[in-house]
């Protein structure tokens, strides 16, 4: 039997423009959209504005639910039902939630049981159809690390993994190219003495000597092998770009500089910056701003990273510190873009043939408030 549905009298936000009007939902599809205002409506939504369902591609916030305080691990399936509800409430239908492979320190059975274990509740939760939004994975691998492709290599197998992405958090490297910047930030935070910095940066750097190289060639080995999509992390110079381009990566990730953000982008790669950054007004570590990038005609995606509320803050936000940003290219930043990059051409958009994926938003004291979220033509929140 035929499901239809309409929503009417809304500011229907496409790829391209604001139409006032309505949009027809059939069997969980857009089937039309109409200028019309005298179409019947199901749903009245009395002026406000109807978004396509945002994909978040990058964001690390499940582990604050399965680890609230230190020492403290939440069940799995209870910390993804919170992340979960706290995602599709922020008008993100689609998200590739990040586990990471590779650890520094003794806790390497702890987070390969973390994995294991969040890895698990997602596979559940999907088949059980007990989420709102449709989460994959997104595996960030630690190259410094001496299990990191071990733990990659076991997630891949068992096909719980959607993304890669090849990360190095080594002082003096990618994030840091300075180790200047890196001691200052450090330092400035209180997180460790001066001593014990020195310390800490030298058994870093031989980790990263030991063991980058060789987890690198395997995790992009292992990307081809499987046809997963590849993303780098940190670009900082012209040369890492160039690695990345060898590579096959097909998305980069924050990267530091305006000499990597432009060079990446001229290479044909998604520039993918935090939604964060933008909305705080800059990088929390000093590095280029999100708004930067975007004046530079070179943001591509962005990303909730830590805040899953920042993305539709951000994409409301993008044309008041870039005027020439539109908000149909602002919102098409943080829903085609990021679905088109990974393969999802199903989404992303509302046109006539993609998932009926629909966000209601409201501006309140200019600030965009959710109201309702569809997934599928179905009422998640």
């Amino acid at each position: 039997m035929t499901k239809e549905w309409v929503f009417g009298n809304a500011k229907i936000v496409t790829a391209a423009e604001i139409i006032e009007g309505a949009v027809l939902i059939r069997d969980g599809l857009i089937a039309d959209i109409s200028t019309s205002g005298a179409a019947k409506a199901d749903s009245d939504l009395d002026g406000a504005y109807l978004l396509p369902g945002l994909v978040e591609l990058h964001t690390d916030h499940l582990e604050s639910h399965y680890r609230p305080r230190p020492g403290v691990a939440w069940p799995a399936i209870g910390a993804l039902l919170a992340h979960d509800a706290q995602v599709a409430a922020a008008g993100i239908t689609t998200v590739f939630d990040a586990l990471r492979a590779g650890a520094f320190d003794s806790d390497a059975g702890g987070l390969r049981r973390a994995n294991g274990e969040l890895s698990q509740a997602i596979a559940k939760g999907r088949a059980s159809n007990m989420l709102r939004a449709d989460h994959r994975i997104h595996l960030r691998c630690e190259l410094p690390c001496p299990d990191t492709f071990d733990t990659a290599e076991e997630l891949v197998e068992q096909d719980l993994v959607d993304l890669l992405s090849v990360m190095d958090h080594t002082p003096g490297e990618r994030q840091y190219v300075s180790l200047d910047k890196f001691r200052q930030y450090y330092l400035g935070k209180k997180i460790m003495s001066e001593e014990r910095l020195e310390v800490f940066i030298t058994e870093r750097r031989e980790l990263n000597i030991l063991h980058s190289d060789r987890n690198r060639r395997a995790i992009v080995n292992l990307a081809a092998a499987k046809g997963l999509k590849l993303a780098s992390h940190d670009d900082a110079t012209e040369e890492h770009v160039a690695e990345a381009v060898a590579d096959g990566v097909t998305i980069s990730e924050f990267p530091t500089t305006e000499e990597a953000a432009r060079t990446a982008h001229g290479h044909g790669l998604a520039v993918l910056m935090g939604a964060p950054n933008l909305v705080r007004g800059g990088s929390h570590s000093g590095n280029i701003s999100t708004a930067d990038v975007a004046r530079t005609g070179c943001l591509d995606v962005m990303s909730s990273d830590y805040v899953p509320a920042s993305l539709l803050h951000a994409a409301f936000a993008l044309p008041q510190h870039v005027p020439e940003i539109s908000l149909p290219e602002a919102v098409t930043i943080v829903s085609r873009n990021p679905a088109r990059v990974i393969g999802l051409d199903d989404r992303g958009e509302i046109a006539p043939g993609k998932r009926a994926d629909l966000i209601e938003v409201r501006l309140m004291d200019d600030h965009p408030v959710v109201r309702s979220v569809w997934r599928a033509g179905d009422r998640v929140v």
